[in-house]
Parts: C-alpha cells; structure tokens; sequence
C-alpha cells in the first residue's frame, strides 16, 4: 500500500473509500460480507491479545467476551463512525486515534481479508485498489450529510430495493444506528447527539433517498456516454 503524501491526522474525521482492483466484486455471498466485518472490528484494536487466527477459532462465548473487553478498553487505532459494505466497495466514517491509525487499519484488514478470499476463490494478486481514498471532514454538516449517503448507498445503487429492505440492511451501520438497544460497535454519539432520537435520525436518512437515488443514477448515465 503505497505511502500516502498528506499524513492523516489524529482526532480527525475522514470519509474512508476504498473498491476491488479494477472494480472487481469483492463479496461473493453473505460468509464474505461477515468475514469482512470480522475482520474490520476485530483490527481496529491496537494491541489486540491474539491473533486474529487464534482469536476466530474461539468457542463464540470467550470471542463474545473479547469483544466486549475491546469495547470497554477502547485501545482503538481508529474508531468506526460509520460504514457501508457493497458488492465491490466499501464506505467508512473513521476518527485517527493513534498516530498513523488509519493506514495501519487498513493495510491490516485489506491484507487480512485478502488473502482469506484468494484462498478460498483459488486467486492470486491484489483484491483492492493500491491507494484508499481519505477525505477529511471539516465541518459537523458535512459529518451528517456523508453519514446519510453512506448509509443510502444500497438504495440509491438499487442494491435494495425499498426502505424496509435499506433499514435491516446488514452490511451497514445503519441498522445499529436505529436499534433500540444500544449496540457499541460504532462511535455514533457524535451524530446521533445532533438529533432529538434515533427516529429523527432514520427521518433525515429517508427524506433525501430518492433525490440520492436519481442523483447515482443521473451519474451513471453520464458516465456511460
């Protein structure tokens, strides 16, 4: 992964991008989406105890409770804001904690999950573009309004075909940003405390979906010319 020329900085917000080599499909059925998101909260600790190897082949209820020590700890290399998983790239909303965070996170899980679908797809070479994209957020408006493209991206790319079918999603965080009970694997304080509840949240995700949806789809056709 080539060194990038601007350093990340810590305690920044960045919209997070990276796709398959060559747009290539990087998720072959749903075992790949959950190996994905295995792997992607289980690097975002900095100092984890095991290996990611010894740490899967856990009985589920001491991964369970390495998990939570993870959460509570906070030892983390970025925090997730928020993300979206589709069939050949992937969005996320991180915060550097560490210094050099965020490209640790992903030369460890983009190398991770690589080589997990080589093996399994008998495939040799990169799976993913050499250079993520990384652009910084400046202000807590963009904040909101790229926390709701990412999460409409199924909709809007017609991955999902109606809203009921984009709220349980579950490549995304916007099922857990809606879920009554407070599930802790993402940092959403910093944009659900912007909005009187988790309804008015999911009411401004709504509002703009078809306007997104016909914008993606306007950018296609001209793309296609």
């Amino acid at each position: 992964m080539p060194i990038r020329s601007t350093p990340l900085v810590n305690n920044e917000i960045y919209h997070v991008l990276n796709r398959g080599n060559g747009a290539i499909p990087i998720f072959k059925n749903k075992w790949d989406f959950k190996k994905f998101l295995e792997i992607m909260f289980y690097y975002q600790n900095s100092n984890p105890p095991l290996r990611l190897s010894q740490f899967l082949l856990l009985p589920a209820n001491e991964r369970s409770n390495f998990e939570t020590e993870f959460r509570q700890k906070k030892d983390f290399l970025v925090e997730i804001i928020a993300y979206c998983l589709m069939p050949n790239h992937f969005h996320f909303l991180l915060r550097q904690i560490k210094n050099n965070g965020i490209f640790q996170f992903m030369r460890l899980f983009q190398n991770s999950y690589s080589h997990h679908f080589n093996k399994k797809n008998k495939r040799k070479g990169g799976l993913f573009e050499d250079r993520f994209k990384a652009i910084l957020v400046e202000t807590d408006n963009q904040l909101l309004h790229l926390s709701r493209y990412i999460h409409l991206n199924p909709y809007s790319s017609h991955l999902v075909k109606d809203f009921s079918s984009l709220l349980v999603y579950q490549y995304s965080s916007l099922p857990e940003y809606l879920a009554p009970v407070n599930l802790q694997y993402c940092q959403k304080e910093i944009i659900l405390g912007q909005f009187s509840s988790p309804c008015a949240y999911k009411k401004f995700v709504l509002d703009q979906a078809d306007y997104q949806k016909n914008l993606e789809q306007v950018k296609h056709q001209t793309l296609e010319r």
